[in-house]
């Protein structure tokens, strides 16, 4: 074996392209995490060109782009990385790979890379596509879509890892993301704007996970958010992170349930 793939980069990045391969070979998966996020924006957009958004200072276009990037996160990573977690667990696969030189997080993290960037790259070209489509202007504060972004790529890999936690079996998975991402399509702003809601319910739902990363994709474009909402924002979004990082660390199964 090389000395590449003794490092814990080149160990973690060999498991990522086996990933990427049965990724491939996964077409429910593919459809489920490249095409869905790419459609579903078209609705948000028919329903936004329907909303009063002028009163609240925004724009289809900071309504739309947003949500796609949410759309993105929900299926590109999250949905799609709870299926691969369950089903390379019931494969006992990630069993086999704990007997090797890699860590626990090495496993996890190799086995999330191709989520990960499908959907980094899905978010990067629904941004561009926006952005033309819908004639917004350059982002007043790009460091903090920039941030919201990572920070939602992160999130919702370790929420995903949380959520196989509890799934048992690959048919499950496809049932047991579903609570989350409905929570999250119409509660954290993407298909109606916090500004929108009534003033106790937009309370609650800037408690849910995605509803940070959401927020600061937006404030990125509209340049609206103060400092101290940009650092709420985040800080709930890095405290989701670590409580599903903790999470995994205490009740992530390495094996099938029997």
């Amino acid at each position: 074996m090389s000395t590449t793939t003794t490092t814990p980069m080149g160990r973690m990045t060999s498991l990522a392209r086996a990933e990427l391969t049965l990724l491939g070979r996964s077409k429910g998966t593919l459809v489920a995490a490249l095409f869905v996020p790419l459609v579903l924006p078209l609705s948000v957009r028919s329903a936004a060109e329907e909303m009063d958004l002028a009163e609240a200072g925004l724009t289809p276009g900071t309504v739309v782009l947003p949500a796609a990037v949410g759309f993105s996160l929900l299926f590109a990573v999250y949905s799609a990385l709870v299926g691969i977690f369950v089903v390379r667990r019931e494969e006992l696969v990630l069993k086999r790979l704990r007997t090797g030189e890699l860590r626990d997080a090495e496993i996890l993290g190799g086995s999330a890379l191709p989520a990960v960037l499908t959907g980094l790259a899905q978010c990067l070209l629904l941004t561009v596509g926006c952005s033309v489509l819908l004639d917004l202007p350059a982002p007043s504060a790009p460091h903090l879509a920039v941030l919201g972004l990572l920070l939602g790529l992160v999130m919702c890999a370790a929420l995903a890892a949380v959520t196989a936690s509890h799934t048992r079996t690959g048919e499950s998975a496809q049932v047991t993301p579903m609570p989350l991402m409905f929570v999250s399509m119409l509660g954290s702003g993407m298909f109606v704007p916090l500004e929108l809601l009534p003033d106790r319910l937009a309370s609650f739902c800037e408690l849910l996970p995605l509803t940070p990363v959401v927020t600061l994709v937006r404030g990125g474009w509209t340049g609206d958010l103060s400092a101290a909402e940009a650092l709420g924002a985040v800080a709930a979004a890095v405290a989701w992170t670590v409580l599903a990082v903790f999470a995994v660390r205490r009740w992530f199964r390495w094996e099938p349930r029997r």
